[in-house]
């Protein structure tokens, strides 16, 4: 019988006896097959105005041209549906962490690359995604953008806003990011194009063999 892609949990609270898990007809062997890569999810992590959605976004293309299955889950999309019940408090955002590992798993279960780019500030709620997964399906990258250069871009006015006070729990101001320690990719992104950051990216997905060089790329051109 295929292996079910969640551990054995334990739920605090009320939680019927009744729901188990239905196994589906397709194995996840058989996804990861056909789609010729190794899945996993790749989870950008760094201050707002970072760079991560634009690297994500980068490195989606790239992979996508050498023909690999994927989908980018972006902070400020998930907002708009999946977490939208959700504000910026610590306990809110340690929530939509929690969901969107969930939802990263699920993706990962159905053979694809997930690129998720979210600030998870918090060491812990990182790390707890990393334990939803099985070995090399998790692969931190950390943009490491210095706070003054985020500010500097400030695409959406929100550190102006912070720093006025009209903002509050703002990341990097009046809330912590606890930096990674040990990322599998550590891009210092403020002295780098958004190219060289996503072929950092790639360059590690290839030297670990979860993805491989191929001419699909040139047959998605042409078609």
């Amino acid at each position: 019988m295929p292996e079910k892609p969640y551990k054995n949990i334990e739920v605090q609270g009320d939680k019927s006896s009744d729901v188990v898990w239905h196994q589906a007809s397709v194995s996840h062997q058989e996804r990861v097959l056909l789609n010729g890569h190794e899945p996993a999810v790749l989870w950008f992590t760094g201050l707002s105005g970072s760079g991560k959605s634009t690297v994500a976004n980068a490195v989606d293309k790239m992979l996508y041209e050498l023909g690999c299955k994927t989908y980018v889950l972006d902070g400020d999309n998930v907002r708009h549906g999946l977490n939208g019940d959700l504000n910026f408090t610590d306990s809110d955002r340690i929530e939509n962490i929690r969901r969107v590992g969930e939802v990263s798993k699920l993706f990962v279960d159905a053979g694809l690359l997930v690129l998720t780019a979210f600030i998870s500030p918090f060491h812990a709620d990182r790390e707890l995604v990393r334990t939803l997964l099985k070995d090399r399906q998790f692969i931190e990258v950390f943009i490491d953008t210095p706070i003054e250069i985020c500010e500097q871009r400030d695409p959406k006015g929100l550190y102006k806003k912070a720093r006025a006070g009209e903002i509050k729990n703002f990341t990097g101001i009046d809330s912590a990011y606890e930096a990674p320690n040990s990322a599998e990719v550590h891009i210092l992104a403020g002295t780098k194009s958004v190219e060289q950051c996503a072929s950092q990216v790639i360059q590690y997905l290839l030297e670990n063999k979860y993805i491989q060089q191929n001419d699909h790329s040139e047959n998605t051109k042409e078609a």
